[in-house]
C-alpha cells in the first residue's frame, strides 16, 4: 500500500492547480457508488447501492491539535486507478484471494494561508468500500497530534442496527447485541464494531475498520442524530487520540455492503485492505486446536497427583492430545495461580512477577520435551502486563524451550498505545516463531494477513460466561456470526460437551453447562473462523462421546468459504473447503427448523457425506446425535433438520 501513498504525493504536485468540487467512483460491477463533494468548504461523501441511497452526505475530515485544516478546504483533481488485490493467506477462511477494485485519491488543500494538503484515499470492491486519510510530511511539519476524526455515517432512512454498546474505553469488548433503529440510539452512546445495519426490503451494511496500526481504535457514537467515528483517547486524558510522525495514515474505514447478511459473512474485505504479510517465512506456523483446562475448572479424575502446576497434570493432557490428534496443549496454571512466578492477586501481575521463571514444581523443559516426543505442541497463557516488560528475554527463552505460541490476555484497551503494544508483540513473536492469540481485546482488523502469526482474537461475549451466569444462548451464537465474525477470526471458548436444556441448566464454575445441542457445538467450529480453536472441556468429557471423532479431525484453516443459506437472527449454513473435502456447518437459534441447502458449490462427481445431526433423542438429551453416511453430488438438495438450539455438521469427500 506504500506505493499508493507515494503515488498520491506525486499526484499532488501534478494537479495543484486543478480544483474540483465533486468526484465519483463505482465498484467494478458498478453496483456500489461513492460520491464525494465539498459543501460549504467541508468534505462530504455519500454511498449508493444499486441506485438506492444508503448513506446520505456525511462529513469527512480531521481535527488536529494545532488547529490546522479547521477552515475551508478545496479538492484538487482526483486520480483514479483500477487493479486486482491478489494474495495468499496462511490462516483464514480462504487460502488464495483475488478480487478487483477501483480506487480514487483526492488531495484536500487548505484555502487559507499555508495551503497544506492531506489525501482522501477511496477503494471500492464489489462487496464494499474503504477510505482513509493520508497525511504527508512537509518542511513545516514532521509530526502531528490528532484530536478527532470528523467521519460520519449518515444513514438514509432508518435502518435497524444490531449493536453492542460499550460502557467506556476500558473494556474486554464482551457485550450482548441489541436491535435498535438508528433513530432509537441514544446520543453519546458508544457502539462497538463491527456494527450491522439492515434496510427494509433492501441491502445490509456493516461498519468496521481495517489495517489498524499506530492509530487509535474506532467505535461509533451518535451526535445530532448522526453516527460518527469515535476514537479511543490516549491513556490519562480525553482529548488527544493519535500522536505520530509524518508521513502517516489512518486505518481504512470500511463499509461492507451486501444484498443479504449471509453474503457479508463470506466477504474478504477486511483482509483485502490490510497490508501484505511482513513475516517472510511462515513455514513454522501450524494451525490447529488447543486444550484450555481453565474453562472446565482444571478437572482431573481420581489420580495420585494434583491438578495444575506439576508435570503429571500436563502429561495427562498431553497424552489426551496425542491419542486424539489435538495439536496443542496450553500450560495455564491452576485455580487462579499463573504458571510463572507471580505475587499479584490471582492472575493479575504483582511488582515481582517474573514470566521467565516457572512456579516451583512446574518442570517446563521436561513438559516440552515430553510433548515433543508425543508430537504435541506446547502453548502458554500469559497476562500481557507480565509479558511486556520482559518481552525480549521471555520470547528468546520460550523459543529455546520449544514453545509454539501463547494466549496474551487482559489487554482491555484499544488506544494507540495498546495497538502499538499488540503490533510489537506480533513482530517480536514472529522472530521467535511464536503464534499469538489475543484475549480481552478489541476486534480484528486484518492483521492475520500482515502478521500471520496472529491466529485469532476474542473480543466478544462467549462461552466462558456460562461459568458465572451470563448464559450464552443459541440466539447469541447467531448474533455473533452476523456482527463480530465479520471482522475476522473469533475465539469463543468452544468445546463444552455438557449440554443441558434451559430448565435444567445450572451455573457452575467447574464443569460448566452449555445451552444448545451437541451438533450445535460441533457446527460452531465451522461457523466461526478460528485457526487456533479451543478444546476447552476436560478429557473424560470428550473421549467415547458422540461427535468427538469429528472434532478431532476437523481442520481449522480453509481454502474456500461460502454461505449457501442464512437468515438474520434465525440460522446460518457455512461451507468450508480444505483441499478436496468440504465441511458444512449449520446452526439455528432457540427455534427448531428444517431448511433446504443446495450442494451446487460442489464440483462434478460423486461424493460421500458423513452427516451428524440432531435426532429424536436430542429433545430429551441435547448431547445425543444421529450419524449416517449418504451419497451426494452437486445436484443434491439437503433438508437440514435442527432442533431448538440445534445444528448439523456434514463432512463431504470424494467417493473415490
Amino acid at each position: 500500500m506504500k506505493k499508493y501513498f507515494c503515488l498520491a504525493m506525486l499526484i499532488i504536485s501534478a494537479f495543484t492547480n486543478n480544483a474540483q468540487q465533486s468526484a465519483s467512483i463505482t465498484s467494478p460491477d458498478r453496483a456500489i457508488k461513492f460520491h464525494f463533494q465539498i459543501i460549504s468548504g467541508k468534505p462530504h461523501y455519500s454511498v449508493e447501492y444499486r441506485k438506492k441511497l444508503l448513506l446520505a452526505p456525511g462529513s469527512l475530515g480531521l481535527e488536529f491539535a494545532d488547529s490546522s485544516f479547521t477552515g475551508s478546504l478545496k479538492a484538487l483533481k482526483a486520480i483514479k486507478n483500477s487493479a486486482v488485490e491478489s494474495y495468499t493467506m496462511t490462516v483464514g477462511k480462504a487460502s488464495a484471494i483475488s478480487e478487483p477494485y477501483n480506487e480514487m485519491i483526492i488531495p484536500l488543500q487548505e484555502t487559507a494561508k499555508g495551503k497544506r494538503i492531506y489525501n482522501l484515499h477511496i477503494r471500492i470492491f464489489n462487496d464494499g468500500l474503504g477510505f482513509r486519510y493520508e497525511i504527508p510530511a512537509s518542511n513545516e511539519q514532521s509530526s502531528y497530534t490528532l484530536l478527532d476524526e470528523n467521519t460520519s455515517f449518515n444513514f438514509s432512512g432508518d435502518p435497524s442496527g444490531k449493536l453492542a454498546f460499550l460502557e467506556n474505553y476500558t473494556t474486554s469488548h464482551e457485550h450482548r447485541y441489541k436491535d435498535q433503529k438508528v433513530t432509537e440510539i441514544k446520543d453519546k452512546a458508544l457502539i462497538d464494531l463491527p456494527a450491522l445495519f439492515t434496510f427494509n426490503n433492501g441491502p445490509c451494511v456493516a461498519i468496521t475498520e481495517s489495517n489498524l496500526l499506530d492509530y487509535a481504535g474506532m467505535s461509533l457514537t451518535k451526535k445530532d442524530g448522526i453516527l460518527k467515528t469515535q476514537l479511543t483517547p490516549l491513556p490519562g486524558q480525553t482529548e488527544e487520540k493519535v500522536k505520530a510522525k509524518l508521513p502517516h495514515h489512518s486505518p481504512w474505514r470500511l463499509i461492507m455492503i451486501a444484498e443479504k447478511p449471509g453474503d457479508l459473512v463470506k466477504s474478504n474485505l477486511v483482509t483485502n485492505f490490510a497490508e501484505p504479510s511482513r513475516v517472510k517465512d511462515v513455514s513454522w506456523l501450524k494451525p490447529g486446536k488447543a486444550t484450555f483446562h481453565w474453562w472446565s475448572g482444571d478437572v482431573l479424575p481420581d489420580t495420585t497427583f494434583e491438578a495444575g502446576i506439576n508435570f503429571n497434570f500436563n502429561k495427562y493432557y498431553i497424552d489426551f492430545c496425542a491419542r486424539n490428534g489435538i495439536q496443542f496443549h496450553t500450560v495455564i496454571g491452576n485455580r487462579g495461580v499463573a504458571w510463572y512466578q507471580n505475587d499479584g492477586n490471582e492472575y493479575q501481575p504483582g511488582p515481582n512477577t517474573d514470566i521467565t521463571k516457572p512456579r516451583t514444581g512446574l518442570e517446563i523443559e521436561k513438559i516440552c520435551e515430553y510433548a515433543k516426543s508425543k508430537g504435541v505442541g506446547i502453548r502458554f497463557w500469559v497476562h500481557w502486563q507480565a509479558l511486556y516488560p520482559k518481552i525480549d528475554t521471555a520470547f528468546a527463552l520460550f523459543e529455546k524451550w520449544g514453545i509454539a505460541g501463547m494466549m496474551v490476555d487482559f489487554m482491555d484497551r484499544d488506544d494507540q498505545q495498546m495497538i502499538n503494544i499488540q503490533q510489537e508483540i506480533l513482530e517480536k513473536a514472529a522472530k521467535h516463531h511464536l503464534e499469538i492469540q489475543f484475549h480481552g481485546v478489541s476486534k480484528p482488523t486484518g492483521l492475520n494477513r500482515t502478521y500471520p502469526n496472529e491466529s485469532t482474537r476474542e473480543g466478544t461475549l462467549n462461552y466462558e460466561n456460562n461459568k458465572w451466569g451470563i448464559l450464552i444462548t443459541p440466539d447469541d451464537d447467531i448474533n455473533v456470526v452476523f456482527t463480530r465474525l465479520l471482522a475476522g477470526p473469533t475465539d469463543y471458548h468452544l468445546g463444552g460437551f455438557n449440554a443441558m436444556s434451559q430448565n435444567k441448566f445450572k451455573v457452575q464454575f467447574t464443569k460448566p453447562h452449555m445451552l444448545g445441542t451437541r451438533c450445535h457445538m460441533l457446527a460452531m467450529y465451522l461457523v466461526l473462523e478460528n485457526s487456533m480453536s479451543m478444546i476447552c472441556d476436560y478429557p473424560e468429557a470428550y473421549e467415547n462421546q458422540p461427535g468427538f471423532e469429528l472434532l478431532s479431525k476437523m481442520p481449522t484453516t480453509w481454502d474456500q468459504t461460502i454461505v449457501p443459506g442464512a437468515e438474520l437472527n434465525k440460522w446460518i449454513a457455512i461451507a468450508r473447503r480444505k483441499s478436496k473435502d468440504w465441511y458444512l456447518g449449520s446452526i439455528t437459534n432457540n427455534e427448531g427448523r428444517e431448511v433446504a441447502v443446495k450442494l451446487d458449490f460442489l464440483p462434478e462427481g460423486k461424493f460421500k457425506a458423513e452427516v451428524y445431526s440432531d435426532g429424536n433423542e436430542t429433545l430429551t438429551d441435547p448431547n445425543k446425535l444421529e450419524k449416517k453416511l449418504i451419497e451426494v453430488d452437486r445436484s443434491t438438495t439437503l433438508n437440514l433438520r435442527m432442533m431448538p438450539g440445534g445444528g448439523q455438521v456434514i463432512h463431504i469427500y470424494p467417493a473415490q
